[in-house]
């Protein structure tokens, strides 16, 4: 049988990201194999199990590890005893590791192809990331027979300056069968569920917590947010290393009725169709699947300006744009947003369409076979 390498730095990232991927390449007629890190333990019950073969390979995200280096000679093992058709590789690190130990594979005609989640280098990056991962990603191109961008950003700089085969697709791919709108009786029943009062005004915010993911400036924004809504709750969903501080804000803006800390969640649809409106507030994103998710369940998002959330958000027609540490922004358009959520439902719908998983099926379909 035909087989399929996909490898990425941990496997909690081919878990999250490339179901529709291994669907498409079973549906036709694939065996597919994954190679990263074993970190599932860290990560609440995901399961790496809509794969052949699992190898647990000892990548490392950081380019200074001499785990790169026993990942590699671990790898070029795997594929040089297993014969792939196509190895597809994922993350920075994943990516340079693979493409290396894949050079002698790819001149006996196996098939390299790298997807780039959000290169580090764009407009407004710091420039150390310029100098250090733009000819980093451009020498590693030539080791490349097929470039993915999931921006339209990325696949305008890499199709000008990279010497590849460039493609450009809507994303991973957001899971249609769990985010999608439900009737107003069913939300009622999941806001009883959870305890939510049912004329309170619902914020959902999802992601790691983490600096980077910047919810201190959705917390803040609540203060006016409270005052013309004063049901309103923001609801923060994810867990991390910010957790105490967020905490600490919460209780020193006084607002421990209108905001709650969810930790990790496996009922995000259910918060998600609860809510009158999304809330997104990071400095860099790639393409963020908990915006995505949101729109499929047709909610207007009010987001930070960054290179993700503009490919995603159309302001003033699926949700608001706005600078990430301006909290009386996102506070005026989240009222915006609230004083009518129905508004941006149907533009929600539409857009979101082009990000799920049955887009990106038809969309991987043609980069691996439909040139």
């Amino acid at each position: 049988m035909k087989k399929v390498l996909i490898t990425a730095t941990v496997q909690s990232h081919i878990c999250q990201f490339h179901k529709p991927l291994v669907q498409m390449l079973h549906d036709c007629g694939y065996q597919v194999h994954a190679a990263a890190r074993n970190n599932l333990a860290e990560k609440n019950g995901l399961k790496l199990d809509f794969v052949d073969k699992v190898f647990d390979v000892p990548f490392s995200r950081s380019p200074k590890s001499t785990d790169n280096i026993k990942a590699y000679k671990q790898l070029k093992k795997i594929i040089d005893s297993e014969g792939y058709e196509i190895i597809h590789c994922n993350t920075p690190m994943g990516g340079i590791v693979t493409r290396l130990a894949a050079r002698k594979a790819r001149k006996n005609g196996t098939v390299v192809i790298y997807t780039a989640h959000g290169f580090h280098f764009y407009k407004g990056a710091p420039k150390k990331n310029w100098i250090f991962f733009y000819p980093v990603e451009k020498l590693f191109s030539r080791l490349t027979d097929k470039l993915i961008t999931i921006t339209q950003e990325d696949y305008n700089l890499a199709k000008e300056k990279f010497k590849t085969k460039v493609y450009h697709i809507h994303g991973v791919g957001a899971d249609s069968s769990k985010y999608f709108p439900v009737e107003k009786d069913v939300s009622a029943s999941y806001k009883k569920e959870m305890g939510l009062d049912k004329y309170s005004n619902i914020i959902v915010n999802v992601g790691e917590l983490l600096p980077n993911k910047n919810q201190k400036t959705a917390i803040t924004a609540m203060k006016k947010v409270a005052k013309t809504f004063p049901n309103s709750i923001l609801l923060i969903a994810g867990n991390g290393p910010e957790h105490d501080n967020l905490e600490n804000l919460i209780r020193e803006t006084g607002l421990e009725n209108n905001v709650k800390l969810l930790g990790y969640t496996t009922k995000l649809n259910e918060y998600l169709n609860t809510a009158d409106c999304a809330v997104a507030c990071s400095f860099r994103e790639g393409l963020p699947l908990n915006v995505m998710e949101a729109m499929m369940c047709g909610k207007g998002v009010v987001a930070s300006d960054n290179r993700g959330h503009r490919e995603l958000v159309e302001d003033g027609v699926t949700g608001y744009i706005v600078f990430p540490d301006d909290d009386e922004a996102f506070a005026e358009k989240i009222i915006t947003v609230l004083y009518d959520p129905e508004k941006y439902y149907n533009s929600a719908l539409e857009k979101a369409e082009l990000f799920s998983d049955k887009n990106i099926y038809k969309e991987l379909k043609e980069v691996y076979f439909n040139e």
